[in-house]
């Protein structure tokens, strides 16, 4: 299972991905040793041919938001904006390079035992925002609030393979994490998504939050900007920004009129169309971060229709994927195959792609008694291309004597929405490993689980790949676990589009390399104004 020359050639870390050797846990201590020593040099091609930064300024950055019902709380995220504040308020212990390998943030140093179930993590020297050093405690306080069974943070599932009650800290700065089983890819856990470190003890955190972040909390008013200040004594020097500010545009119109106008500097998230209307017009940067965001339909394996897997195989036939990719995304993607992480470490380029094939989608629905199916289809215009693949998918599903009636929903709601209920939606996901969109959104506890999808094997082989030291072997694992969802999961992936962004022409720094949900995306504490 490698990743395609072109994915490579995009991110020539990509090789590196997978830091595992496959001799065995002493080539890892070795490994994790060397890797980690000192923060890695992040956003080192963000700035090429941007001239030498300069300090000073407030850059505005316009994102869809989740409305009245935002916060701060940086566990409780599931955003792209969510994503943005967070990295710019508090750090995790790790993050995503460009290439999906874990780079050290607040750990200094990671280093596994020979039997891959304890983890020791050395924090480097860095203090909260009220000067208070960053501990053990902070980081076990953190990692436990997130694991709450009673709560619903989205990391408490990536959270799952940490023996909470028997880690312990061992000095001011040093974390053993004792671990239920081994784990391979341990660092993967400690930069998944939304898993930050707070103060001790913190429950509250729209007022006036405490983090480690490169940004000070200024103001917060939910649905509709915040306002943050440099922080000048972050451990990894301080923005060369005096203020950053977010402001919430759910309409994509809305963002660009924004950048337009120079009421901001930054817009979030522009289809495929503004991208290449603006491309060289002259009046803005358009920045594309290549095929870095997997779009899909959602299909809940857990009810009528979609708890057939004859059903769901009929809509993988009905796609025309080609078509949606030129429709939906005007042409600025690729083909999926109905898995997530195309190019990335793991994926299953082996199996067949898919094509769409009318004459057997409506065999597979007479066998399942569904061959006048009408079914609803969730979507919004919350997300660049979902309105247009929506419309494009009717169409394709009505040669197939299938009625879709497309149903359109609230910007500032969706994503809540569409987790619980409806049987068929529009989706979309950033990048990440494979393993940790496993473990977020396909484990039968999964807090992110759109698809329902619910499967105690399936479970069972994640646990084994995740204690599999062999790179080898556990890759033969993640490859029966992709099998199976190609042949009866609940994602539909047609795509994978650019991640398209707009700036201002005064805005340098922006980085052109790092796929939506990596570390150098979104961070406004390595940007300038010239």
């Amino acid at each position: 299972m490698t990743a395609s020359a072109d994915r490579h050639e995009r991110f020539p870390g990509l090789r590196r991905r997978g830091f595992l050797a496959a001799g065995g846990a002493a080539g890892l201590g070795a490994l994790a040793l060397a890797g980690c020593s000192a923060p890695a040099a992040t956003g080192a091609g963000s700035g090429k041919g941007d001239g030498t930064p300069r300090r000073g300024g407030r850059v505005r950055a316009a994102f869809a938001g989740g409305g009245a019902s935002e916060t701060l709380d940086p566990h409780l995220g599931n955003l792209f904006a969510d994503a943005a504040r967070g990295k710019a308020l508090f750090d995790k212990l790790a993050d995503y390079g460009a290439d999906l390998a874990a780079v050290p943030r607040l750990a200094e140093t990671w280093e596994p035992n020979a039997g891959l179930d304890r983890w020791t993590i050395t924090l480097r020297e860095a203090e909260f925002h009220d000067g208070k050093p960053v501990t053990a405690a902070d980081v076990l306080y953190s990692y436990r609030r997130i694991a709450d069974p009673a709560k619903a943070y989205r990391a408490r599932a990536s959270l799952e393979p940490i023996d909470l009650k028997a880690s312990r800290a061992k000095g001011e700065r040093t974390v053993e994490f004792v671990l239920k089983r081994p784990t391979a890819e341990f660092p993967n856990v400690m930069a998944a998504f939304g898993t930050f470190v707070v103060q001790d003890g913190a429950t509250s955190f729209d007022r006036e939050p405490i983090g480690t972040g490169p940004f000070r909390f200024v103001s917060f008013a939910p649905g509709r900007s915040t306002v943050l200040r440099r922080n000048d004594t972050h451990w990894e020097g301080a923005p060369h920004l005096d203020e950053l500010e977010f402001v919430v545009a759910n309409e994509e119109s809305a963002r660009v009129n924004a950048l337009l106008g120079g009421q901001v500097e930054y817009a979030h998230e522009l289809n495929p169309a503004t991208g290449r209307a603006h491309e060289k017009a002259g009046a803005v940067e358009i920045v594309r971060l290549r095929n870095s965001a997997m779009q899909a339909f959602a299909m809940k394996t857990d009810r009528p229709p979609f708890d057939d897997p004859r059903v769901r195989e009929a809509f993988f036939l009905i796609a025309d994927r080609e078509e949606l990719v030129n429709g939906a995304l005007s042409g600025a993607g690729e083909k999926g195959n109905d898995l997530f992480g195309k190019g990335y470490e793991y994926y299953a380029d082996e199996l067949p792609q898919r094509e769409q094939d009318i004459a057997r989608a409506r065999s597979l629905l007479k066998q399942a008694g569904a061959q006048d199916l009408k079914v609803t289809l969730d979507t919004s215009a919350v997300a660049a291309g979902f309105t247009e693949a929506a419309g494009i998918f009717r169409d394709q599903a009505a040669r197939a004597g299938v009625t879709v009636d497309v149903r359109m929903g609230s910007k500032d709601s969706y994503w809540k929405d569409i987790l619980d209920s409806g049987t068929l939606c529009c989706y979309r996901s950033g990048a990440m490993p494979i393993e940790s969109h496993i473990s977020q959104r396909l484990l039968t506890d999964s807090t992110t689980n759109a698809t329902r999808w619910q499967d105690k094997n399936f479970d069972a082989l994640y646990r084994e790949a995740q204690s599999t030291k062999d790179r080898t072997a556990r890759a033969a694992l993640y490859g029966r676990m992709q099998r199976q969802l190609h042949a009866e999961g609940g994602f539909l992936v047609w795509g994978f589009g650019d991640w398209i962004l707009g700036t201002s022409r005064s805005l340098r720094g922006v980085a052109r390399e790092a796929p939506a949900n990596t570390l150098d995306w979104a961070r406004f504490d390595k940007v300038w104004l010239a």
